[in-house]
């Protein structure tokens, strides 16, 4: 029948060949990924990937586009909620008095976005899509709950572990969906899908923000979540719940292994110690270890450094820090060696993806020394806009970023033959330091809003193309690349592609430590500077709280002295950024594309 073809693109050649009864449905399940003649992988084939190559041939095109209804909903749901929450951030982080610590946070959500990815993914293989959505649903929920009810700052930024690991597994996710779904023609258009509703939220969302914060409080602006995002997940659980049912009902899947992470010759069902050392070894724990600790104690304690009496002669700080170092070092060693490394020190060889991972940790880096996560505070306290006009200010980046990387897939798509992504990244990198020269133009009393509107374009548009074309140079250089011995040319793709998604992510979470460590340096020296000597008192609470920043009227002495300082403190920021700026310059206008002359790749997100 012709409604049970599926609907974005007949996937054979992915697969194998198969062929359909009269009702549509397989008669044998097809080939997976890495079992083609000449490749290696085809006889260790995972319970969750053998799930979705049956449950992939038996969607109707109604079923498919419930599914795609679905990937819309939680996508729109998770964008609006970030749009949301990121107004709300500030406010709650104040109401505890640390609004310094606003960049810890951030720093903790950058960590484990660097490090979750390639385990969500896997555990997509080993356990199914429908576990794994489930999973990131409930952690999410978790992590909305924490932050509602937290009573300290500890417990708000403790959150973000379960949120950043249940949003960025969602992410991820969806990308694994798209791709299991779509043929190669139509992914990297489809790709897009999840990122589409950021053209509309951006706008709302603020809105939303203040309304909770006119009406009700911040904790209601993250606890609506623990109920919206489940009923979002709804359609596309249910029809993976379906479809899963109905192929174990005609033999198609093979019954559960208890968490076995791979298939064996024999059914023996392993133990619960042995089938928990095999996860734990495939997902590569003691590398996340290493790598997300490692992190966490050399980038916090730079966010806290201005809150201890003592400083840098803190033993504690100092402790971490050492420790920190230390893990890192260990790090690599343990990479060199894991049997499922997290990040392949193979790929360090490919000059092309040493680069490409260079300009995405440094442009991101970049964006969130200059923006994140004090931008906001900026437009709220230096120039008093309120919360309905700072917030779609910052995040017109997202705006700008989202259209660019659409465009920019779409040209590629249509160019087609040898990649030339040299050019847009040049054209990018340009784009984007003109965005920070202009940031650094707004940085004065009386700028307008179109100003700023349009600084955070630039910014936006030049990361947004900067991003799209160095992962795919990533891509193809790994495709290419004679260093990954023992993987296919699919699983080269994915493993590159995974990496420099983590360094891009750990880019952030270092801008962020970057911003804070700066801003806890200067903002509370500057204050005690300029207020009035009757205010100077209060200098730790205005410190501390962007609402009792803003408290005094505009125009008043106290008020005046607190916009300066958020001013010279951001400009400093600004050049701070600028300087990284320039690395990635370097590397865009440097660097060759080795691997790609003469070649085809594909396009898309891992």
């Amino acid at each position: 029948m012709a409604d049970s073809q599926p609907l974005l693109g007949n996937r054979a050649d992915d697969y194998g060949s198969t062929t359909a009864g009269e009702d549509g449905i397989i008669e044998r399940i097809p080939t997976p990924l890495g079992a083609e003649e000449g490749e290696e992988g085809g006889e260790d084939i995972q319970d969750g990937v053998l799930r979705i190559e049956a449950v992939s041939r038996l969607w109707t095109k109604r079923g498919l586009m419930i599914a795609y209804l679905g990937i819309f909903f939680m996508a729109f749901t998770t964008s609006l909620e970030g749009q949301v929450t990121y107004s709300l951030s500030a406010f709650a982080v104040s109401s505890f008095n640390k609004h310094s610590l606003l960049s810890t946070v951030y720093v903790v959500q950058g960590v484990v976005n660097a490090v979750i990815k390639p385990p969500m993914a896997k555990i997509a293989d080993v356990f199914g899509r429908l576990e794994a959505f489930s999973i990131c649903i409930v952690l999410c929920v978790l992590g909305y709950i924490l932050m509602a009810a937290s009573r300290n700052v500890e417990t708000y930024a403790s959150a973000q572990i379960f949120y950043a690991a249940g949003f960025t597994g969602l992410q991820i996710l969806q990308q694994v969906f798209i791709a299991d779904t779509s043929d190669f023609l139509n992914r990297a258009l489809f790709s897009s899908l999840p990122d589409s509703p950021f053209l509309v939220t951006v706008w709302i969302g603020p809105a939303i923000a203040a309304l909770f914060l006119a009406k009700s409080t911040w904790r209601w602006g993250y606890a609506v979540w623990t109920i919206i995002l489940p009923l979002a997940f709804l359609p596309l659980g249910l029809s993976l719940l379906i479809n899963g049912r109905k192929a174990e009902k005609l033999g198609l899947v093979p019954k559960r292994r208890a968490m076995s992470t791979s298939s064996s010759a024999d059914n023996k069902k392993p133990s619960l110690s042995t089938a928990a050392r095999n996860l734990f070894q495939e997902l590569d724990g003691i590398g996340i270890l290493l790598f997300s600790l490692g992190l966490s104690l050399i980038l916090i304690p730079l966010t806290l450094v201005s809150r201890s009496k003592t400083g840098w002669h803190d033993p504690h700080i100092i402790l971490m820090i050492l420790s920190g170092i230390l893990l890192l070092v260990l790090f690599p060693l343990w990479e060199s060696h894991a049997p499922h490394p997290l990040l392949p020190l193979e790929l360090l060889k490919s000059r092309t993806f040493v680069a490409g991972c260079l300009l995405g940790f440094f442009y991101f880096a970049v964006f969130y020394i200059a923006v994140q996560p004090y931008f906001y505070s900026y437009l709220l306290v230096a120039l008093n806009l309120p919360v309905t006009s700072a917030g779609p200010i910052t995040q017109t980046f997202s705006f700008a970023s989202t259209i660019a990387a659409i465009a920019a897939s779409l040209v590629i798509k249509r160019l087609g033959g040898e990649p030339r992504p040299k050019p847009w990244i040049v054209f990018g990198a340009t784009i984007y330091t003109l965005a920070i020269l202009l940031l650094l133009h707004t940085r004065k009393r009386g700028v307008s809003e179109p100003v700023l509107y349009t600084a955070q374009m630039f910014l936006g548009a030049g990361a947004g193309l900067m991003h799209v074309a160095t992962q795919l140079v990533v891509q193809a250089a790994a495709s290419s690349s004679s260093n990954l011995k023992g993987r296919n040319r699919h699983q080269h793709v994915g493993v590159a592609t995974a990496a420099f998604l983590t360094l891009v992510q750990v880019g952030s979470a270092v801008g962020s430590a970057v911003s804070g460590a700066i801003w806890g340096r200067l903002i509370p020296g500057k204050l005690k500077e300029y207020l009035p000597e009757d205010a100077k008192g209060e200098a730790g609470k205005i410190y501390g709280s962007v609402r009792e920043a803003v408290s005094y009227p505009w125009g008043s002495p106290e008020r005046e002295a607190i916009a300066r300082s958020y001013q010279e403190t951001v400009e400093v920021l600004l050049w701070v950024a600028l300087g990284g700026k320039g690395v990635v310059g370097v590397v865009a206008v440097g660097w060759e594309e080795e691997g790609l002359k003469g070649k085809k790749v594909w396009f898309g997100c891992f």
